[in-house]
């Protein structure tokens, strides 16, 4: 398989979806890893497998509907795979295995057939304190963006997921890419606080255009930023209550096709109306109450 992934938008050829079977039992709260886990397993409201399974199978239909090769990683007993983005990440013809929190390490093995297909000298693995997730990684052809905490204090979070030295470590990987680091705001207990992940706050769609929710950063400057680079026209600013809900971790098929929660209202009435785009809407809100959302379940390999 000849990888190549160089934006978020382009026609989409295979993807990794990740697996809703055989999850185990529900986390204790002390065991939980992000705030919005904490929130539904605090009142009573994670989600059960069936739900999950249901959710991800509609997503599946509509990947194949659109001639998308749909692969899966085996399924591990007593383990939460539906976050493929976590596991690993690809950029252009190269795909690098997340140093994941340990809690979550064996998903990685279940990867094994899917890595078979990959020149071994297009995988690479991180050095130990270079911690880097999907999630943060979000890539605009010779500009990628990462979600990053710096502080000192990032040991003490959780939801900090990607490091200093993944900037460091990425930019002398690939230094024809022009990498800009985005700090994130973190709360390992409140999803309303803090955000997990890049996608969790920002993404790009269509041609040229992005959601973004603007205080999901902890430096103003850097939304600023984005909305000076996409233009102020081009952006679609969601609410605290739509981040809440996971309204900017969709996932494109193409330029003109994208996947969306159904009760995503506003958002896909924009997408549709003012932007022209193809929304394919499907229920995923079971999933979202662990975390992550759409993109999140989606592991990219190739695209045109």
């Amino acid at each position: 398989m000849i990888l190549n992934i160089r934006n978020e938008t382009s026609q989409l050829k295979t993807v990794v979806l990740g697996q809703p079977y055989s999850n185990g039992k529900q986390p204790k709260l002390e065991q939980t890893y992000d705030a919005k886990s904490y929130e539904s397993v605090l009142n009573g409201t994670y989600p059960v497998e069936e739900d999950i399974a249901n959710e991800m199978s509609c997503l599946e239909k509509v990947l194949l509907k659109h001639n998308v090769e749909v692969l899966r990683p085996l399924i591990l007993p007593n383990s939460n795979q539906v976050f493929a983005r976590d596991v690993a990440f690809v950029i252009d013809d190269k795909i690098i295995t997340s140093n994941i929190i340990p809690d979550r390490a064996d998903e990685q093995e279940a990867y094994a057939p899917i890595y078979s297909k990959i020149a071994f000298n297009k995988i690479y693995n991180l050095p130990e304190k270079v911690h880097v997730e999907g999630g943060d990684i979000i890539l605009h052809n010779d500009i990628i963006f990462m979600g990053v905490y710096t502080d000192s204090d990032y040991p003490s979070y959780k939801t900090a997921r990607t490091n200093k030295y993944a900037i460091d470590f990425l930019r002398e990987l690939f230094p024809d890419k022009d990498f800009i680091p985005l700090e994130l705001a973190k709360h390992d207990t409140d999803p309303r606080k803090g955000i997990l992940h890049l996608d969790c706050t920002f993404m790009p769609i269509g041609d040229g255009k992005a959601v973004i929710y603007r205080d999901g950063f902890l430096n103003p400057r850097d939304a600023d930023f984005l909305t000076d680079f996409f233009g102020a026209e081009n952006i679609f600013r969601i609410t605290r209550e739509e981040m809440y809900y996971m309204n900017s971790n969709i996932f494109s098929i193409s330029p003109e096709i994208v996947v969306s929660e159904q009760n995503f209202t506003r958002l896909n009435q924009h997408l549709r109306n003012e932007w022209g785009l193809t929304v394919e809407t499907i229920p995923y809100h079971e999933i979202s109450k662990m975390g992550g959302l759409l993109r999140c379940s989606t592991l990219p390999l190739v695209r045109e």
